[in-house]
């Protein structure tokens, strides 16, 4: 079956991604950590670290996730036309049938778990949402989202989140942005206070129990009568330190009889969930979604998207009840780079396309709707080769989440060039 050349160089983005040129987190092994992160301070305003503040969790679905099918229009005789083994059954339809959300659209029957927090209104849909983006490559797409850019000639060359980070005040901590990958975030390039690690476990002193103990006695003597930023900040990395020192993750249980997929989702929200509940001054978390066979789904889509999607609501579905009270400071956006093409292809999967959907979760989200300036899947209303056309700015809703969650009110420094719209999904 012949490719485009975008989707021959699918295979190799993945890997691509993990050569970022993105700084490493330094502050994760012993004494040159705790220096680094203090020296680091000594221009940053010493502010609220400690306090219950919001926190905001992005989640990134890597390769571009088939809105159409998560967030299906089953009303709609075009969806089936274009979709013959694909498309969903309608709700009611037995098993392996949608679950109706508004009686126009339906969820994909492996994010159940997460219908009843729908239906509670503590999470909504946005479709039909995406960039300007036109080229339909992972890279580009990516970058242009993570840069909070209109498309990818666009000249903001840091990330939205940085820019976020920047335009605020410090939490004073150095968990205020986290980042549970190898390298931090495009959406991160250009923070200062922003670290990078694949595991909490990471982020204690060097060496073995007795050693740590000895280092973090002489760091708090070291730190103890300062007054400047630099001791401030020592102080304030060993408070982090000490409150998680004492967890051990592979022996961990979740709060409220939650049970997290072992995924690299499932185990970076639990460990986000302890986070928000150490009280170690979080405000950014950033993870991405793209284990399980990935969200590029050229073929067997069936298959794949379900596997996916399993892992997403099973994961979303945990953090929450995980969290329980604790939820209500804590929102969560889910986003892809594009969504796939309307019609399916001879490999029964998707090729590339334009809009998708994006996901809010928790606290202030205004729930148990779709939100959408739905544009049609008659062949006139399809964009360029046959896509489901974008008709919500992504800036919008991630405009909204800054203003109205972690009460930014420079978004249009974060968001330069772009006349943000309301959406009015975040309260």
């Amino acid at each position: 079956m012949a490719m485009s050349k975008h989707e021959s160089a699918c295979d190799g983005y993945a890997e691509a991604m993990q050569k970022q040129m993105t700084r490493r987190a330094a502050l994760t092994a012993g004494i040159a950590g705790v220096a680094w992160w203090a020296a680091r301070k000594t221009a940053l305003a010493q502010a609220t670290f400690g306090e219950n503040g919001n926190v905001l969790v992005v989640v990134f679905l890597r390769g571009g996730a088939d809105g159409l099918n998560i967030v299906a229009p089953y009303t709609e005789d075009a969806y089936y036309k274009l979709r013959p083994t694909l498309a969903i059954k309608k709700p009611g339809g037995g098993a392996g049938a949608l679950r109706d959300l508004d009686g126009f659209f339906g969820l994909h029957p492996s994010l159940s778990a997460l219908h009843p927090l729908f239906d509670e209104g503590e999470l909504a849909f946005i479709h039909a949402v995406g960039s300007g983006d036109q080229s339909r490559s992972h890279f580009e797409a990516m970058a242009t989202m993570e840069r909070g850019a209109a498309n990818r000639r666009a000249p903001q060359s840091s990330g939205w989140l940085a820019r976020h980070l920047a335009t605020t005040p410090s939490r004073g901590s150095p968990m205020r942005a986290v980042a549970l990958s190898r390298t931090v975030p495009e959406s991160l390039r250009g923070a200062t206070q922003a670290i990078a690690i694949r595991s909490l476990d990471e982020f204690q002193l060097a060496g073995n129990p007795d050693q740590r103990r000895d280092a973090a006695d002489a760091l708090a003597d070291l730190y103890q009568d300062g007054d400047d930023a630099f001791a401030g900040a020592g102080r304030d990395t060993l408070q982090v330190l000490k409150k998680l020192g004492s967890i051990d993750m592979e022996s961990y249980s979740p709060e409220n009889g939650a049970v997290y997929p072992e995924s690299s989702l499932g185990n970076g929200l639990k460990q986000i969930a302890i986070l928000v509940r150490k009280e170690v001054g979080l405000e950014i978390a950033s993870l991405d979604a793209s284990d399980r066979g990935g969200w590029d789904t050229h073929i067997a889509q069936e298959l794949l998207l379900a596997m996916q999607l399993q892992d997403l609501g099973d994961s979303l579905a945990a953090f929450r009840k995980d969290l329980a009270g604790d939820m209500s400071r804590v929102t969560v956006v889910v986003q892809t780079e594009f969504g796939r093409r309307a019609a399916e292809n001879s490999g029964y999967g998707t090729d590339h396309g334009r809009a998708s959907i994006m996901i809010a979760l928790g606290g202030g989200v205004s729930g148990g709707r779709v939100i959408s300036d739905w544009p049609g899947l008659e062949e006139d209303q399809l964009d360029g080769p046959g896509d489901l056309r974008v008709t919500t700015d992504y800036r919008d809703v991630l405009a909204e989440a800054l203003s109205k969650r972690l009460g930014n009110a420079r978004t249009d420094e974060v968001f330069p060039l772009s006349s943000i719209r309301p959406v009015g999904v975040f309260t």
